[in-house]
């Protein structure tokens, strides 16, 4: 589990300065994966009392851009923010609750995935989304026939 000196040394590390509501950031998504932004806000605003929704909005940008958080976006979801970065990882998300769990690479180094044609781009990351149900879901739901 990371510390308040952990997530300070992480932003010294990338030059920025050390605020409450970024290490409050940090220790909330890295305690909550896949966190929203009112989650994110709802639990900064428990530790340090009365925090903007535009402030909150700034740290996640700031600390996105300075490559400690991962924003993703699944199809009909809000922004979900991780403190996993730098390793090119997939993730799973359950059709029924939204649930939403870390898978690593499926094949070989980044970026995983090898395009049929890069048109010139230099690849460095391929986003994958595995959609389905959890273990939970799909045990709760009855079983469907197919025609």
């Amino acid at each position: 589990m990371s510390t308040t000196a952990e997530f300070e040394r992480m932003l010294r590390g990338v030059a920025l300065r050390v605020t409450a509501p970024r290490v409050a950031v940090l220790a909330v998504v890295h305690n909550q994966p896949h966190a929203d932004t009112d989650t994110i806000l709802t639990r900064v605003r428990e530790n340090l009392g009365t925090v903007s929704h535009q402030a909150i909005y700034d740290v996640l940008r700031v600390l996105t851009a300075a490559g400690l958080l991962r924003r993703i976006q699944p199809m009909g979801s809000v922004a979900r923010y991780e403190t996993r970065v730098g390793d090119n990882h997939h993730h799973l998300v359950c059709r029924s609750c939204g649930v939403i769990t870390d898978v690593d690479c499926a094949v070989g180094d980044a970026p995983c995935l090898i395009a049929s044609n890069d048109n010139g781009f230099v690849l460095d990351e391929a986003e994958v989304i595995y959609w389905g149900q959890c273990p939970a879901c799909s045990t709760a739901e009855p079983s469907r026939s197919q025609p």
